[in-house]
């Protein structure tokens, strides 16, 4: 999402596309945008490969996680914490895993906080699941002498 004044936003990057394919330099449109040659034909290239759609702004979150870790160890992670209600502190060593990511797992899975698991059996409490909204009304009474 651009800012209100940010130099190019997709109507922005639309008119810097119409100059460029009515035969102007590239470089002499970025200098009347007041942007960079390297940006303009970040725009134009992307705009030649993908047409309209790549015009609009893009996530900035990673495609692919290479380094990120195997399911199988996250399940150790989470099955320790609901077997031994242990901390990423003691899981780590155990598995190998420093804390840091052993904290960043239980958080991926919702197994942070040790208060939201239920005691006896380590799943995570969920309160108030409905189907549908307003499937379950709370009256609360009050008595009057």
């Amino acid at each position: 999402m651009s800012h209100r004044n940010a130099r190019l936003t997709v109507h922005g990057r639309r008119l810097l596309i119409q100059r460029v394919c009515s035969g102007r330099p590239v470089a002499h449109v970025a200098a009347e945008m007041g942007i960079s040659r390297a940006t303009a034909h970040k725009w134009v290239r992307r705009w030649q490969a993908e047409g309209d759609p790549g015009l609009f702004d893009r996530s900035s979150r990673p495609r692919t996680t290479p380094h990120r870790t195997p399911p199988g160890t996250e399940a150790a992670v989470c099955d320790l914490r609901k077997a031994r209600k242990l901390g990423p502190a003691r899981i780590g060593p155990i598995l190998g895993l420093p804390a840091s990511t052993v904290h960043r797992i239980l958080t991926r899975h919702g197994l942070n906080r040790l208060a939201w698991l239920d005691r006896p059996s380590g799943e995570p409490i969920r309160r108030y699941e409905r189907s549908r909204p307003g499937e379950l009304v709370h009256v609360d009474i009050k008595k009057l002498g």
